[in-house]
């Protein structure tokens, strides 16, 4: 007995064309799947933007943009505590020492001492901005925290008025 192949013609075989995919429920349910978890990813991403940082910190962020001498301290302070700072200062004062003044180098000893006082002046500046930093954002989250002690005090209290309630009407109930 002969069984026709794929690739037989004749008249005993039929070749059938392959009905075109109509896409059924789990096809559906798994492109609406997908559809969600892009838009949830989306929304999700636009959160994050929006919520990046807490409003302390973007209020600090608008300050030192508006103030000009906030951005030039921010710049100097974060040069001088940089590693570039040491490097330089070490090949300046190499040079200073060789080639420009001899011993015991009066002007150097001047010109460091000028300039300790002027960086510790911006570190100490740094320093008050940061504390007013960390004031300002203890007082807004114990500002939350507070609004959140009383929402889950309200919150408790309503749950222990409601099952009061339900605990009445199910005894009421039984006794009848």
């Amino acid at each position: 007995m002969d069984t026709p192949t794929p690739d037989a013609e004749g008249p005993d075989h039929k070749q059938t064309e392959p009905e075109p995919h109509v896409p059924g429920i789990a096809e559906q349910a798994a492109k609406l799947r997908a559809e969600r978890a892009a838009k949830m990813k989306e929304a999700h991403a636009r959160l994050e933007e929006t919520f990046r940082h807490s409003p302390v910190v973007l209020e600090q962020q608008r300050q030192r943009a508006e103030d000009v001498q906030l951005r030039i301290a921010d710049w100097i302070t974060a040069f001088a505590g940089s590693m570039n700072f040491v490097y330089i200062h070490i090949v300046l004062f190499t040079v200073w020492i060789l080639f420009v003044e001899k011993r015991p180098w009066p002007t150097l000893t001047l010109i460091v001492s000028l300039e300790a006082i002027f960086l510790s002046t911006f570190v100490m500046i740094g320093q008050n901005r940061q504390s007013a930093f960390q004031q300002a954002k203890a007082d807004r989250d114990f500002n939350e925290q507070e609004l959140e002690l009383k929402t889950n005090t309200q919150l408790t209290h309503e749950i222990y008025t409601l099952t009061t309630e339900l605990h009445n009407r199910l005894l009421d109930g039984r006794t009848k």
